[in-house]
């Protein structure tokens, strides 16, 4: 797995993480002690990331002096090192922690689609409720200014977090601006704070880093993140957004966003999460924003696609009490990286 891991998937991005998870998949003393780790959490990301968070720490000045110096031998070696040395704190990382790799780089599939809901539903404000949301990063979806490659934009120019889309296919996005957001709300098991050290430390670690781009951008986005916190609840979607919904203006439109979160509920939390929605609609018009896998978010037609495809589903679902609209309105690739505009605005 680890040879696999830096040979096929680190080779094409971070030279870095190639060399040290290659080391690692020959080193029979360091497998020994990722083995101590219960299986499922033996994955060479969840592994390295404790690592980084460690070497962040400056619990291990050898390993973060290699980062520092981009030197692959260097890291390969402090990596065992520390394997050997203090798997007990690895593995406690390990098992405390999931990867988190949630950045705005989203925002780009969002803003359009949130803007599009509120369209729809003639609403002049927005109350964004992000479920799996990790760090709360994308709840300023507004606050962020997106470059499209065929020269559109969307956002705030003056952002000091700016992300790039690339479209594909020759359909324009709207360009239709985002209502004011007036309640920022983030749903996840463990949510992340930004504000606290050790979560903020976490997020870094998650991100290789020799990714100097990624690096930058995600300490521009939690430093916008927290100039003004979101509200983070702790808990299972399906039992938590109730108390959400408690949360958000009585003339603002509730929009849920899910982006790659509904994959991680088996079906029947699936099922029972769209039920949420249309209990929370008995009063009100609420809308559901998603970006999930083919096939994966209820009631979003899949457009023929094949779940296997490569790429994911943008969905859009209105409930106002008396019915379920959902339609497919986009797709995209590399977790909104790419994108193609599918619906008539």
């Amino acid at each position: 797995m680890y040879r696999y891991f830096g040979e096929a998937d680190a080779a094409r991005t971070s030279p870095l993480y190639e060399r040290v998870a290659v080391a690692l998949s020959e080193s029979d003393e360091a497998l020994r002690a990722i083995e101590s780790a219960p299986a499922r959490r033996r994955h060479p990301t969840v592994i390295l990331a404790a690592l980084h968070d460690l070497a962040l720490a400056g619990r291990a000045p050898a390993l973060a002096a290699a980062y520092a110096a981009a030197d692959g031998d260097a890291a390969a070696d402090a990596a065992i090192d520390m394997l050997l040395r203090m798997a007990d704190s690895v593995v406690a990382i390990a098992v405390r922690r999931q990867t988190r790799t949630n950045e705005t780089g989203r925002c780009a599939v969002l803003y359009p689609a949130i803007a599009e809901a509120a369209r729809r539903v003639g609403a002049n404000a927005v109350a964004l409720i992000d479920v799996g949301c990790s760090a709360g990063l994308n709840l300023n979806v507004d606050r962020v200014g997106i470059t499209y490659s065929n020269g559109q934009s969307l956002g705030a120019p003056s952002s000091p977090v700016q992300l790039s889309c690339s479209l594909v296919g020759d359909r324009p996005i709207p360009t239709r601006a985002l209502p004011e957001v007036v309640a920022r709300v983030g749903v996840d098991l463990d949510p992340l704070d930004v504000t606290d050290a050790d979560d903020a430390r976490w997020l870094r670690a998650c991100l290789w880093p020799d990714q100097a781009e990624r690096v930058a951008r995600l300490e521009a986005e939690m430093a916008l993140a927290a100039t003004a916190p979101p509200l983070l609840l702790k808990g299972d979607a399906v039992d938590v957004l109730p108390d959400a919904f408690t949360r958000v203006p009585a003339d603002a439109l509730p929009v849920v966003t899910t982006t790659w979160a509904l994959s991680r509920f088996p079906l029947e939390s699936r099922l029972r999460f769209l039920h949420r929605l249309d209990e929370a609609a008995a009063g009100r018009a609420v809308a559901w924003v998603s970006a999930e896998g083919v096939g994966v978010a209820p009631t979003i037609p899949t457009l023929g696609d094949r779940r296997a495809s490569g790429h994911s589903i943008i969905g859009l679902a209105e409930f106002d009490g008396s019915a379920v609209r959902a339609e497919a309105i986009g797709r995209c690739w590399s977790q909104g990286r790419l994108m193609s505009w599918l619906a008539d605005s």
